[in-house]
């Protein structure tokens, strides 16, 4: 069997380094360059976040779509928030030192306009599918606007399987191996019982994916945030050199905190913008495949509501995130922190006994979220590549990898996880540059020459 081994490792270091590659220093400035360029041809769209999270909230009774606009929010803050606001946090910290945390708040900031982007072109050009429903996403603008259909389908594969890996067997793999070791629970009991709750909730398509997370989301969101404010308020004293440490070393030539791996400002942008941009997402084309499907008079309106979840998801929960961690690394500078799983459990159980109870309540909302929200991503594009009949398939195949994903060993997965991702955004962000000009028309037409409740009589659907 040493050959087996041996090709195994051989693929492993293959899968390691092509990540690295597409996850290095010219996908991060593809990206950054992206949110960049799209804040400056919106006109900084981020000046609006007042009037977006307004219109999250407020649904457009009568207009053509399938859910709500906040419960296509909520799915796609499902899928969004999970294990990276956490652990990917951490990650960040260890890797580049608390200086990373404010790069990965500036990402955020910018990263509103690219999802406004991607989501606005998902919505004005979403079409119907076979059996007369809604569907949108940058499958459908590369096959019908900019008629690149090999680029859709080669969207349509990477999607799937990045659902499979980080939204399924890694999210259901993280439920089981806290359930055992907080709580004995074994894998398989896990795995079993995750299986039949998250089929039974999918089987009712997005629909019902959409009125769990309008439920669920609020309630895992708020529930961290309180339990992080409850956290600072009992380490206090660390509060204010907390935002001191993470704004210095974020401009460091040379990082000055103990312990950490930090390197100065280039490693700490490195790190902290490589999160940023995994945990929100935007420019991936995930949250547009849930977005396109809201009822809306214009795909502006959208568009806003659907640039708030980077908003939430970064500029909130990741930021809050950091201060708590990087409070108790300066309270507790004996402990090493330089593993990004240790400063999420340590940072939080140091500073009070709760702080474990709050992780892991957390964790288990977060991780199941993110399931049923990627669920919804990956069907999305195999009914569009592939048909409404291959559904059923895929959520017969989605239940059966949550069990897997809980019972073996998948260290792989991660790994192929980032590869799809990266690969997944090279299409999208294309077709965001491609016609950024659309996206500039429709802003100045409806947001900027106040026209937001004007029906868009031109979208097909």
């Amino acid at each position: 069997m040493e050959w087996w081994y041996s090709i195994k490792d051989s693929i492993l270091t293959l899968a390691v380094d092509t990540s690295a590659l597409l996850w290095g220093l010219p996908m991060i400035v593809l990206l950054v360059g992206t949110h960049v360029f799209m804040s400056v041809r919106t006109g900084f769209v981020q000046r609006r976040l007042g009037t977006a999270i307004k219109l999250s909230v407020t649904n457009d009774d009568g207009s053509k779509g399938e859910v709500s606009q906040f419960g296509a929010l909520a799915v796609s803050l499902a899928a969004t928030i999970g294990t990276g606001n956490i652990v990917g946090v951490g990650t960040a910290i260890a890797a580049g030192g608390p200086g990373a945390v404010f790069w990965c708040w500036i990402v955020g900031v910018f990263g509103i306009a690219t999802k406004y982007s991607e989501t606005l072109l998902a919505v004005k050009y979403r079409t119907k599918t076979e059996d007369g429903r809604v569907i949108g996403g940058a499958m459908v603008v590369l096959d019908k606007v900019m008629h690149k259909r090999w680029l859709a389908i080669a969207f349509c594969i990477f999607t799937l399987f990045a659902s499979f890996g980080i939204g399924n067997m890694n999210q259901a793999n993280s439920i089981s191996t806290l359930a055992f070791d907080n709580l004995g629970i074994p894998p398989y009991v896990t795995g079993i019982s995750l299986s039949i709750v998250v089929g039974v909730v999918i089987l009712g398509g997005v629909k019902w994916i959409s009125n769990v997370c309008q439920i669920l989301v609020p309630f895992m969101a708020v529930f961290f945030l309180v339990g992080c404010i409850w956290l600072l308020c009992l380490n206090s004293e660390f509060i204010i050199p907390a935002i001191k440490t993470i704004l210095c070393e974020a401009f460091s030539v040379k990082s000055v905190s103990g312990g950490l791996l930090g390197g100065g400002i280039m490693v700490a942008m490195r790190y902290g913008i490589a999160r940023g941009l995994f945990s929100n997402e935007s420019g991936l084309g995930s949250a547009p495949l849930v977005a396109s499907q809201a009822k809306t008079k214009n795909a502006v309106r959208q568009a806003l509501v659907s640039s708030t979840g980077t908003f939430w998801d970064t500029v909130v929960l990741c930021g809050i995130t950091g201060v708590v961690m990087v409070s108790s690394i300066l309270a507790y500078p004996d402990i090493d922190y330089t593993s990004g799983a240790a400063i999420s459990s340590l940072a939080f159980g140091k500073i009070h006994q709760s702080g474990a109870v709050i992780l892991t309540v957390a964790l288990f909302t977060f991780v199941f979220s993110t399931l049923l929200g990627w669920s919804c991503y990956g069907e999305r594009v195999l009914e569009y590549w592939l048909g409404v009949k291959s559904i059923v398939y895929y959520r017969v195949a989605w239940t059966i990898f949550v069990f897997i994903g809980a019972v073996v060993k998948i260290s792989f997965v991660w790994t192929f996880s980032d590869i799809a991702n990266a690969l997944m955004a090279i299409p999208n962000v294309i077709m965001v540059l491609a016609l950024s000009g659309v996206v500039a028309n429709e802003t100045r037409k409806y947001l900027w020459n106040n026209n937001l409740d004007a029906v868009d009589h031109d979208m097909e659907c």
